[in-house]
Formats: C-alpha cells, sequence, structure tokens
C-alpha cells in the first residue's frame, strides 16, 4: 500500500551517505535522484524511501510518533540492518529481537538527522 517515504533532512550529502551504505545491506540501490531528492529502492516497483530538503525552504524537523518501518524477510536481515544503522552512527531506540508475540521481530533505530525507522520481519 505504501508507495513511497521521504524524510527531511538539513544535511543532504550526510544523509545520502548514510541511506546509501544502510540500505545497501538489503541490495537497495538510487534509482530516482536530484538536488533536492534522492530515493532508494530494492526495485523501481517496490517501495522506496527518500530523503528530501523541505520544499518550503525551512528546516526540516522530525515528526513526533512518526516513524518509517522497512520490512525484510528474515532476523538475519533485521539484526544486519539494525547493527549497520548503529555502526554508520545511528542511535538506538530498541534493539532487534522478539517483539509482542505473533513472529514480529524488530529493531529500532534513528538516522542521523533524528528521524525514527524500524526493520521488522515477521515469522522470525
Amino acid at each position: 500500500m505504501i508507495g513511497y517515504v521521504t524524510l527531511g533532512t538539513n544535511h543532504f550529502e550526510r544523509a545520502a551517505q548514510f541511506y546509501d551504505n544502510l540500505l545497501g545491506v538489503i541490495g537497495a540501490k538510487r534509482y530516482m535522484e536530484s538536488d533536492q531528492f534522492i530515493a532508494w529502492a530494492v526495485s523501481p516497483t517496490q517501495p522506496s524511501l527518500g530523503i528530501i530538503k523541505p520544499y518550503d525552504g525551512n528546516a526540516a524537523t522530525v515528526g513526533n510518533g512518526v516513524m518509517v518501518a522497512l520490512i525484510v524477510d528474515s532476523p538475519a536481515k533485521v539484526d544486519a540492518l539494525y547493527n549497520k544503522a548503529i555502526e554508520l552512527g545511528g542511535k538506538d531506540e530498541g534493539p532487534a529481537g522478539p517483539r509482542g508475540g505473533g513472529g514480529f521481530y524488530a529493531g529500532y533505530f534513528r538516522d542521523l538527522d533524528g528521524n525514527k525507522l524500524n526493520v521488522f520481519c515477521m515469522g522470525g
């Protein structure tokens, strides 16, 4: 159902490098790019994640309660992506592991701009 999500940044090049390295762990690559926007996806026909300089020219801010969830197909990939985020300077918001029953396995982190993300799989 989600087509894409954009995250505002005040440090475009730093954010681009963070997401190049982070999303490369799951095979995502840049597929759209301008001087204001970059989007990554594993396929142009799959949902994507992008960074953007706010259109209104004001500073990007973190939305309270907003989180982007990235789905992968195994707990090992959750661990790899979560660990890579922390290695790249992301902040821990809850280490990778089982959550709430039902096979939900997830790790939570904030990127370099403070945006909250989660990586998860079902059946882990």
